[in-house]
């Protein structure tokens, strides 16, 4: 371990998260953070596989039954449960898009890591409803999921449209179920949206056969050194996605060229600070034309000042997951350094665990005591496990469950 301290504070926060039926988002009984979330929940429960901590694999299983015994009929995933009286939410003002793939992933790792394959037979139908109402989501039968505004992790964000995260997402899902349960067609559909994905959302393919004709002329604003972080039928968004670019590198998504590009490009950006990177940049701005939009997507008070929240804020999770790309992708020694920023990042205010930091001064500006920011720490701290958590061929992780 890099930090023993650290880590071990990690593992003590996740602890005091769990709950019988998964971790809560925030030990902390703020807005509506005490509750069990997908997507945070399906982290923490990831980096409780790759601790080996019993009892929090124990309560990530918990996490994963939890959501798919609250799957709507239609096949959409909760976007959170409130634990004791099990209230459902499936989002705000719109459903969120990217939960049926979380649990989805959830399940496989766990089923993968622990050979629980009667868990895996027991959701088979619910994932397979998942997938289903991802279909849907597609609304044309060309492989891309439509994401509503509000329907991802950055819900008070601006994007919206054919979002290059929820894309990876899909593909992961898709290609883990495809292994656990032998499945044949998933993996099919997983390569098709690859294609697409590789077709579309790098300026370095000259773009061709643009699946947007908007696509063609805008992306020429577009850099080429990362992935596009997504487009609708009016704009594409030109901002860098931490996250969805971090993901590109663990599913191997693009060729060489456009892997070393990327990786030069993060390179520098991590030798211009000494702190974590913000998930979305540059920072929209209080002049700029996208702040118009930015100001009024909130639930409880506005958040997304430049440089705060997403809006070029810095959060410890989604640098975990960056480490494990970078250690993925050969760069060990840039992988270990943020791994420490992380580390510290967590440890400011006595290990405070913030969700996310100010972009420009790095001072804690969200809500303290988040699981999910401990969970970055882990996952970074075992950064060379990446591939216990992707499907990898070579294994032996599924079982005729056809």
């Amino acid at each position: 371990m890099l930090n023993i301290q650290a880590y071990e504070q990690s593992i003590s926060l996740l602890r005091k998260a769990a709950t019988p039926y998964g971790f809560v988002a925030s030990v902390q009984n703020l807005d509506n953070y005490k509750r069990i979330w997908a997507r945070d929940g399906i982290i923490c429960t990831l980096a409780a596989l790759l601790s080996g901590d019993a009892g929090l694999i124990a309560t990530g299983k918990a996490n994963i039954e939890t959501l798919f015994d609250h799957q709507h009929p239609t096949g959409f995933i909760p976007s959170n449960v409130t634990p004791h009286t099990q209230a459902v939410s499936y989002g705000g003002t719109v459903g969120r898009a990217d939960t049926p793939c979380w649990a989805v992933i959830g399940l496989c790792a766990y089923v993968a890591h622990t050979q629980d394959f009667d868990l895996a037979e027991k959701y088979k139908q619910h994932v397979e409803r998942s997938f289903w109402v991802l279909d849907a989501w597609e609304f044309n039968g060309r492989h891309l999921v439509y994401v509503p505004q509000s329907g991802d992790w950055a819900d008070e964000y601006i994007q919206h449209g054919y979002i290059l995260f929820e894309q990876l997402l899909r593909v992961w899902a898709l290609e883990w179920a495809a292994q656990i349960y032998q499945n044949a067609d998933w993996q099919a559909k997983a390569a098709q949206i690859r294609t697409v994905l590789e077709q579309n959302f790098h300026p370095q393919t000259g773009l061709n056969n643009p699946y947007s004709p908007n696509l063609k002329h805008q992306s020429r604003e577009a850099s080429a050194q990362y992935w596009l972080m997504g487009f609708n039928p009016s704009r594409i968004y030109t901002y860098f996605d931490l996250q969805a670019n971090s993901l590109a590198i663990l599913l191997g998504l693009g060729n060489a060229l456009q892997e070393n590009t990327l990786l030069q490009f993060l390179t520098k950006q991590l030798q211009e600070t000494t702190t974590i990177l913000p998930s979305f940049s540059p920072a929209i701005e209080a002049n700029d034309t996208d702040m118009r939009e930015l100001r009024n997507n909130y639930a409880y008070e506005f958040r997304n000042k430049p440089h705060h929240f997403h809006n070029g804020g810095l959060w410890p999770v989604w640098n975990g997951w960056l480490a494990m790309a970078l250690h993925k992708a050969g760069k060990k020694q840039n992988a270990q350094m943020l791994t420490q920023r992380v580390h510290a990042a967590n440890q400011l205010a006595d290990f405070e665990f913030n969700e996310c930091l100010n972009g420009a001064n790095g001072a804690p500006c969200g809500v303290p005591q988040c699981t999910w920011s401990a969970a970055g720490a882990v996952l970074a701290e075992h950064a060379a496990d990446f591939g216990l958590l992707f499907p990898q061929t070579n294994q032996k992780t599924s079982k005729n469950l056809c």
